[in-house]
C-alpha cells in the first residue's frame, strides 16, 4: 500500500494511475493541490529517496518559471529549497509515490516497475 500524490488533471499522473491499477498495487490518493506536502513530509520523502533536491521540483511548471528558479535554484540551501517545495503543491513534481520502502518522484515506468513488483 502506498500514498499516491498527483494532481488530477495532469495527463503523467493520470498515465502513472492507470499503472498501478493495471499492476493491482493499492494505493491512498492524495490531490497535491487540495493537501499540499507539508516540509516535513518533503524532508522525509527526499531523505528517503535518495534523489537530489532539484527532481522534486516541478520544472514545467508555470510558477517554476514566473519565479526563475531555474536560475534561482542553485543558490538556494536546501532548507530554503524545502520551504520553497512546501508553499505550493503546483511546485511539486508529480506524480510521487510513497511506500514504507520508497520514494518515486514522476512517472518513469521502468523506475516503478523496479520499486513496486
Amino acid at each position: 500500500m502506498g500514498t499516491f500524490i498527483c494532481y488530477p488533471k495532469c495527463s503523467t499522473c493520470k498515465k502513472a494511475e492507470k499503472w498501478l491499477q493495471e499492476h493491482g498495487i493499492s494505493y491512498e490518493l492524495r490531490d497535491i493541490r487540495l493537501q499540499n506536502p507539508d516540509r516535513s513530509e518533503l524532508a522525509a520523502w527526499y531523505e528517503k529517496s535518495g534523489l537530489e533536491l532539484k527532481r522534486f521540483f516541478n520544472t514545467s511548471g508555470n510558477i517554476y518559471k514566473e519565479q526563475k528558479l531555474k536560475d534561482r535554484l542553485p543558490a538556494m540551501s536546501e532548507d530554503e529549497k524545502l520551504d520553497l517545495l512546501s508553499t505550493d503543491g503546483m511546485l511539486v513534481k508529480r506524480p510521487i509515490f510513497v511506500t514504507e520502502n520508497c520514494v518515486l518522484v514522476g512517472f518513469k515506468e521502468k523506475e516503478w516497475e523496479e520499486a513496486l513488483l
